[in-house]
């Protein structure tokens, strides 16, 4: 393609938002003038599908539910007079309790201010507000922010390690909308056993974000914890970032959450322009569709060249993957959808997998984040005339020129400058994408059916564990794997096999006796015996 026919088509296929300053670049990702035409009655309808749920329509079937999340930044869309008056409600509270946090007004139990925030909480309790934290907070907030978002004893413990020293002024927000995801309730359990070994009280640590009497709603409120913050039942976790959920820690931060909702409004209300191409979210849409064929045929790779962006991939991964990656569609067709998303950042990884997108598999796109307003080393000079920054942008520009000239699709935005607008508005662009996407491909959004597969395959380990635990604990002498699933009744040998395995490794009623690499051999024993 010729420099002029470049230039024709970037201008044909670029979007500008003068509102937020924002660019939204396609003119990489193939489009055409017939694709907009084949496809427009199809956004149209998602865009229709889109109105009505912003209208309190039950946009998740298989759960009976609203889905509201766009309410949360326009209140006034709220389809009840009395969500609209929760969202506004809440929204002060979580402003007004960490204006007295950051105050020191609420503090420890000896009247010293907080000095830290530990969040424990997983998947969307986690993403969106460790990619706020590490994007906004800056180099000096208010109060020090660490996460918990696993149930990994390993990593319990190294969290809790890096604060023992200012344990005593370390407030604790703990999130599940139900409060009783395991991996949460593991470890507020473990925080809350940690702070009683050296005489903290817990409850004067703890705030609680849930659903109204849930398990962690009764809990904090009987035990007497600082603070209750509500999830409603129509917003999903991947799509929560702006709820208490999000808001809470980048307040505690002196985040400016009021920016964010700002900055996802505007969004939103361009994202509802019925133009297609005044619209960013149907035209991101309408370039996913094509890419893949409708099929999810190729990954999305996402490089923003910014390390306050490095975990916006992160957050992508689930709001896309687990809101696209569905095995029927809305008629019950088995139809194993979805879109897989990778990445972390530029330039980093043109030092790793960038040579296998340019020159090898050609299962991809890219979807570059630029920000104009980077820092510049303050303008130090590492070569006459050059600065750091100049290369950062030298060489986003010449891996999107270079994967061009490959052949290779790609989507750059560019921001202004990474602040709470910038960052609102690039959360509702794609929140609003995945949603028309979804539309398109006849799936469910707002559902996860695989992840509650898991739960309940995990449930099913940890009830037969406590079989075997008991099993062992009359064992008159050696069995055989084999044998001891028999006498257990069940033919799941492998799964015996490995939960004994855990059992022995980490020092509990079991030994295993033998050769590891001739299983059929192995002998259980009872660890005393």
């Amino acid at each position: 393609m010729s420099d002029w026919e470049t230039w024709r088509r970037y201008q044909e296929w670029l979007y500008y938002d003068p509102s937020l300053e924002l660019y939204l670049d396609l003119s990489c990702m193939g489009l055409t003038g017939a694709d907009l035409a084949t496809r427009q009655e199809a956004l149209q309808r998602a865009m229709a599908a889109m109105a009505d749920l912003e209208q309190g329509a039950i946009a998740n079937p298989d759960e009976s539910r609203m889905v509201g999340h766009y309410w949360l930044r326009a209140p006034e869309l709220a389809p009840t007079v009395e969500l609209r008056t929760a969202i506004e409600q809440g929204i002060a509270q979580v402003e007004s309790f960490a204006a007295e946090v950051r105050a020191g007004r609420i503090g420890s139990p000896d009247g010293r201010p907080f000095s830290d925030v530990l969040c424990i909480g997983i998947g969307g309790s986690a993403l969106g507000p460790q990619l706020m934290a590490d994007a906004l907070a800056g180099q000096s907030p208010p109060l020090g922010i660490d996460f918990m978002d696993n149930t990994d004893p390993a990593g319990i413990q190294r969290v809790l390690g890096r604060l023992r020293d200012r344990l005593d002024t370390t407030l604790v927000v703990v999130t599940s909308k139900s409060g009783a995801t395991p991996e949460t309730r593991n470890g507020m359990l473990e925080t809350q056993a940690f702070f009683e070994r050296v005489g903290l009280t817990f409850a004067r640590h703890g705030v609680a974000i849930t659903g109204a009497n849930s398990q962690l709603d009764q809990l904090a409120r009987s035990a007497g914890w600082l603070a209750r913050f509500p999830m409603y039942d129509w917003v999903g976790g991947r799509t929560s970032v702006l709820s208490a959920v999000g808001l809470l820690p980048a307040a505690l931060q002196g985040i400016d959450i009021r920016a964010l909702l700002a900055g996802a409004r505007l969004m939103d209300e361009a994202t509802r322009r019925e133009a297609l191409k005044a619209n960013p979210a149907a035209l991101l849409a309408l370039a996913w569709f094509k890419a893949g064929d409708g099929r999810g045929g190729k990954d999305m790779v996402v490089l923003p060249y910014q390390d306050q962006l490095q975990l916006f991939g992160r957050y992508l991964q689930q709001l896309v993957m687990e809101s696209l990656g569905k095995a029927r569609d809305l008629d019950g067709a088995l139809v194993h959808q979805g879109l897989a998303v990778y990445g972390n950042k530029g330039s980093t990884d043109q030092h790793a997998y960038v040579q296998q997108l340019r020159d090898g598999l050609e299962n991809f796109f890219v979807t570059f984040v630029e920000v104009l307003e980077a820092t510049d080393g303050g303008g130090v000079e590492v070569e006459p005339g050059i600065t750091s920054g100049d290369y950062l942008f030298g060489f986003l520009e010449g891996t999107r020129r270079a994967l061009s000239d490959g052949g290779r699709l790609s989507v750059t935005l560019t921001l202004p400058r990474v602040d709470a607008r910038s960052l609102g508005a690039l959360i509702a662009l794609f929140e609003r994408a995945v949603g028309l996407y979804a539309t398109l491909i006849n799936v469910n959004a707002y559902h996860q059916p695989g992840v509650e597969a898991g739960k309940r395959a995990a449930a099913e380990y940890l009830k037969m564990q406590q079989r075997l635990r008991a099993a062992v604990s009359q064992l008159s002498g050696p069995l055989t794997i084999a044998e001891l699933a028999d006498q257990l009744g069940t033919e799941e040998v492998e799964a015996v096999y490995k939960i004994l395995r855990h059992l022995a490794a980490t020092g509990r009623d079991v030994q295993l006796q033998g050769d590891p690499g001739e299983l059929a051999q192995l002998q259980v024993v009872a660890a005393d015996r």
